[in-house]
């Protein structure tokens, strides 16, 4: 009875020995993660160099250019690189030795006022406004001219033909009755005869005047008291002859023409504009001229007129500038070269040169840091001799490569030949098999040994 006792004594203490430190081990683990002494999951390393940030393994050791001990460096463990690491994987370094061997050269964006130029070719032609047709106002006979040949120069003052014409001597005859009659007359006491008189005057007057008698002819005839057999023709302005018609001794009828004259003091230019440069083009804008007749000599003249239509041979718009011509050195029908420089303002600009444009991307590379050269995208917009305007993408003060920067950007593909693929959603430490030699489906290339002084770069993430 005594033995039973003891050992259910000795039952009961083992069965609260093991109750109680299970539940103290349960309180601890419980207590380690709950608790003040838990501690976060640690994330995975990888590996970097301070002088070369693009260089990233899995594992320590040296930097493979310029031998530096690689530094661990904290990473979320999500199977994608960050936005920093994308941002150094586009990142290229250079030493100033390679910079100096591949001619790279950096300048800092600037702001400059700009100006763009539209260029045209176009075409001397006559100012419509000032041509003139020389015609009979009556029938009659040229029995002299004074003018003999095209391109003769002719005044407005001075006469260009003489025409003997019946219809004229008869129209004289009564202006000098009508004024011997306003003489008789404008004694009557009569108020309406002697009103009459002048009414006479004035209507022989009105019908000289519409068979293209001058006032100063008229004058003549009042002071002659005799008609005149031959009366002369005027030019209704100053110019050059550019078509003779009439020859002396010639019978007209009325309206037939005897001269075609032009002005050529003020000439057109007529330049033609493609599609996307006549948009900017506005009334009275300074337009340049030149020509190969007359080498280094501007002429320059006013935008006058942009004609509503487009010719669908050229796909071009017409505009017409109006310019003075001087010692008339523009020659109707003459090729010249038409000018329009259009300010931009103040505007961001860079050198052509530090553009790298493949017809769907324009990039420069920006240097963050000296040797340390990062790619920019950029908007571009007017392209005036060796600088182009940057619309977005770059600031003021910005120090960007000028020239080399398609040797930055080899040295960046040769660098981030896996970074583009990463780009597209691989992760980094995806690994893509060989593809097994044809006739052994299955078997798996040996991987070559590297070369002696060759960089390993195997484990390396880009």
């Amino acid at each position: 009875m005594n033995i039973s006792k003891k050992n259910a004594i000795l039952l009961t203490l083992a069965i609260g020995l093991t109750v109680g430190a299970g539940g103290s081990y349960l309180w601890y683990n419980w207590h380690t993660v709950h608790g003040e002494g838990a501690k976060p999951a640690q994330a995975p390393l990888h590996y970097t160099c301070p002088m070369h940030p693009f260089i990233i393994k899995g594992k320590g050791g040296a930097c493979p250019i310029c031998g530096m001990s690689l530094v661990p460096v904290k990473k979320a463990d999500t199977g994608q690189p960050n936005k920093k690491e994308m941002e150094m994987l586009e990142h290229v370094s250079l030493s100033p030795t390679q910079m100096v061997m591949a001619n790279v050269a950096t300048v800092k964006v600037e702001r400059v006022p700009l100006s763009t130029e539209i260029n045209a070719v176009g075409i001397v032609q006559y100012d419509q406004s000032r041509q003139a047709k020389v015609t009979a106002w009556v029938a009659g006979r040229i029995d002299k001219l004074y003018v003999n040949s095209v391109g003769a120069s002719v005044s407005k003052g001075r006469p260009v033909a003489e025409l003997y014409s019946p219809d004229l001597v008869s129209a004289q005859q009564e202006y000098l009755l009508a004024l011997k009659s306003r003489e008789q007359l404008k004694d009557s006491p009569i108020q309406s005869i002697s009103q009459g008189g002048e009414g006479l005057v004035a209507s022989a007057r009105q019908r000289l005047k519409l068979l293209g008698v001058k006032d100063h002819q008229i004058a003549a005839l009042e002071k002659a008291g005799q008609p005149n057999i031959r009366l002369s023709i005027y030019t209704p302005l100053s110019g050059i002859v550019i078509e003779k018609i009439a020859l002396q001794g010639q019978y007209l009828n009325l309206g037939d023409p005897l001269f075609n004259i032009a002005d050529l003091s003020i000439v057109w230019v007529e330049a033609e504009l493609y599609e996307n440069d006549f948009p900017f083009i506005k009334i009275g804008q300074k337009v340049e001229i030149e020509s190969q007749s007359y080498p280094g000599k501007i002429f320059t003249g006013r935008v006058s007129f942009i004609y509503p239509f487009l010719d669908p041979k050229t796909r071009t718009v017409k505009v017409r500038v109006e310019i003075s011509n001087p010692g008339l050195k523009l020659k109707p029908d003459m090729f010249v070269k038409a000018t329009v420089k259009i300010p931009l303002g103040d505007v961001l600009v860079v050198p052509v040169s530090a553009l790298m444009d493949n017809g769907k991307r324009q990039v420069v590379w920006q240097e963050m840091k000296p040797g340390i050269f990062a790619p920019r995208d950029v908007k571009v917009g007017a392209r005036v001799g060796g600088k182009i305007q940057i619309l977005s993408g770059l600031m003021l003060g910005d120090k960007i490569a000028a020239s080399g920067g398609y040797l930055i950007d080899s040295e960046a593909q040769l660098k981030g030949g896996g970074g583009r693929a990463e780009h597209e959603g691989m992760k980094i430490d995806e690994k893509v098999a060989p593809l097994p030699p044809v006739g052994h489906k299955g078997d798996e290339q040996p991987t070559p040994a590297p070369k002696k002084n060759e960089l390993d770069i195997s484990d390396m993430k880009m």
